[in-house]
């Protein structure tokens, strides 16, 4: 749900109309303070850890519609934290906060279930921008069957690997399957080669990211041959999947 705020801005409500409510998890306090003036001034609820067991009772009481979750955490990992809120709230979306050059982190936290990733130093209007973009999809998706994504006329089960357009069934390999469950995750936004080498294969291809290039031209041949097209390039920025025009 929707509205508009007295200074123009979109704002993101819960179903009943109450604000949309985060938590921020960092031993960091200039982090969390810095972070949760900024959500706040969209208009949503904050609650903050500094631990990972302060951050599963916050989860508990508080219940969450996304977690901003450190890495690193003075009592346990944020790997340690995203297993144990996945069996409390499976469905709240979270953003991991990791460390520059900590790639193996970044790939950690992908694979192993969070939802997306920004880097230290970051922007708030980067943090800002991710949230917003989970807390969509989160509410979107929770209409439909848990396991399906929708994307115009693309529809993908992530429980049978089925994936039809138009009602027609395309079969895919198993790389090509996590490529398009990747980018219909994130309809409408520009993804790069390195997030998806991340996310997609686990791990840096380094100087081998056209590898990314050559699986989108195998999805595009079986998405979007003899059909309006889906997968768009960015040139310089990456690919994104979004609705046909037709």
């Amino acid at each position: 749900m929707t509205t508009t705020s007295p200074q123009g801005r979109t704002e993101l409500l819960r179903p009943d109309g109450s604000p949309v409510r985060v938590l921020v998890v960092d031993d960091e306090l200039s982090i969390t303070d810095l972070l949760s003036m900024a959500l706040r001034y969209e208009g949503w609820q904050i609650r903050s850890a500094g631990t990972g067991q302060a951050a599963m009772r916050a989860a508990r009481e508080f219940r969450p519609d996304a977690v901003v979750l450190d890495m690193v955490l003075p009592d346990m990992d944020g790997l340690t934290v995203l297993g144990r809120l996945r069996r409390e709230l499976p469905e709240v979306p979270v953003l991991f906060l990791t460390g520059k050059d900590a790639v193996e982190d970044r790939i950690a936290g992908l694979t192993a279930g969070g939802d997306d990733y920004v880097t230290k130093p970051f922007s708030l209007e980067e943090v800002v921008a991710r949230l917003r973009g989970l807390i969509r999809r989160a509410a979107g998706t929770g209409r439909r069957s848990e396991s399906v994504l929708v994307v115009g006329d693309l529809t993908l089960d992530e429980d049978s690997h089925e994936v039809s357009r138009g009602g027609e069934d395309i079969h895919l390999t198993a790389t090509e399957f996590e490529l398009l469950r990747f980018l219909m995750r994130n309809p409408r936004r520009v993804l790069s080669k390195a997030q998806i080498l991340d996310r997609v294969w686990s791990y840096d291809f380094g100087g081998q990211a056209n590898v990314v290039e050559l699986y989108i031209s195998y999805l595009r041949r079986k998405i979007d041959a003899g059909r309006e097209p889906m997968i768009h390039t960015r040139r310089g920025a990456g690919y994104l999947i979004k609705p046909s025009a037709s």
